[in-house]
């Protein structure tokens, strides 16, 4: 049960980064690319006719996991406590950003909130890239110092960052320089997906300008995912067991090389969903090859005082996971359900949708 309810848990994330995600790079695209008005409004429409739904799927693998794997669900929300708390009012004002923009005519008040929602799509980015960081990196379990636990073996605490500012510290911080490469990583890949939003759905002038600037970030997007492999291998082994002993598992990712390196050749094709496929599918297979990478792993331990949190030592009792099979997988299927509604209604090009509340 613990494998199901991981990889149900795993899907549901990877569903909010997928939809969510097109919106933080909405976001991003907004902040540096959008000049003109009739811009800003069609890529603010973009992302604000959808945003409240899609972070439905982030609500759903918080419940989740509180239900699944409590132990683990209390140790991260406890140890990432402020940078959490910092993620939920970036989340607040970016939704802010998008329903009050239109309410009065003043351009000051308009451009107020469109840098609301730009620079809180951006930090939002960044914020979840150097958290994917950390849970690469792992955390001080017990907060051991000097081979001494201050603290229960499965909590943690983090400070923003240490004085040397490396991963490879025995007492690391939320930021170094590896997590955040990572959450650059993280930045670069959501503004290339909300760029490939931006074209699928509105006729922005900027539409064209954006395919070179996809082409642009896929180049620093690469660079950076090899530099980010090879600065991992530094500070610990590659996590390859599961790969070599399921070769299977390898297809996730070559997807995401294929999906890298395919996006290069955005401007050759013919269909605009062909590029937002390609991004959808780079996300998809790159959230999985880090997941399971460490599997059955959920947050690595620095020190070896102390084991890592595994789907085994953090889960619940066999009763509640087998009860909230019936709940939790008809409650996916009708939050699916609704999704494809929506979708299906604001098919196409959503220039002429009405979005001023």
């Amino acid at each position: 049960m613990e494998v199901f309810w991981f990889i149900i848990i795993a899907l549901v994330l990877v569903m909010f980064f997928i939809l969510d995600g097109y919106d933080f790079g909405a976001g991003i695209i907004h902040l540096f690319f959008a000049k003109e008005e009739k811009d800003k409004l069609v890529i603010a429409k973009s992302a604000g006719l959808f945003w409240d739904s899609n972070e439905v799927w982030l609500v759903a693998a918080g419940g989740l996991l509180f239900m699944a794997f409590p132990t683990f669900y209390a140790s991260v929300f406890s140890g990432f406590y402020l940078p959490l708390m910092i993620a939920l009012w970036l989340i607040i004002f970016r939704a802010t950003g998008l329903e009050f923009r239109n309410q009065f005519k003043l351009q000051v008040w308009k451009d107020f909130w469109d840098k609301a929602f730009g620079v809180s799509s951006l930090l939002l980015s960044l914020i979840f890239g150097v958290g994917l960081g950390n849970i690469v990196r792992g955390v001080n379990f017990g907060g051991v110092i000097d081979g001494v636990s201050s603290h229960e073996p499965q909590y943690f605490f983090l400070p923003f960052f240490n004085s040397s500012f490396s991963p490879l510290s025995t007492e690391p911080g939320i930021f170094d320089w590896f997590t955040i490469m990572i959450g650059f990583i993280s930045t670069i890949t959501l503004a290339i997906h909300g760029a490939n939003w931006i074209i699928l759905k509105t006729r922005s002038s900027i539409n064209q300008k954006l395919k070179s600037i996809i082409i642009k970030l896929n180049i620093v997007l690469l660079v950076l995912s090899v530099a980010a492999l090879l600065t991992l291998s530094s500070i610990k082994s590659l996590p390859i067991e599961n790969f070599t002993s399921y070769p299977i598992l390898c297809i996730f990712p070559l997807i995401y090389i294929g999906t890298l390196v395919g996006l290069f050749f955005t401007k050759k094709f013919k269909k605009e969903t062909t590029a937002f496929i390609l991004s959808s599918l780079m996300i998809f297979s790159g959230l999985s090859t880090t997941l399971l990478s460490h599997f059955p792993t959920l947050l690595p331990s620095t020190n070896e005082h102390n084991p890592p949190l595994t789907i085994y030592n953090t889960s619940t009792t066999q009763y509640p996971l087998s009860v909230a099979i019936y709940w939790g997988i008809i409650g996916i299927i009708l939050m699916g359900i609704y999704m494809l509604i929506q979708k299906r209604l604001l098919t196409g090009k959503i220039d002429d949708f009405n979005y001023d509340h």
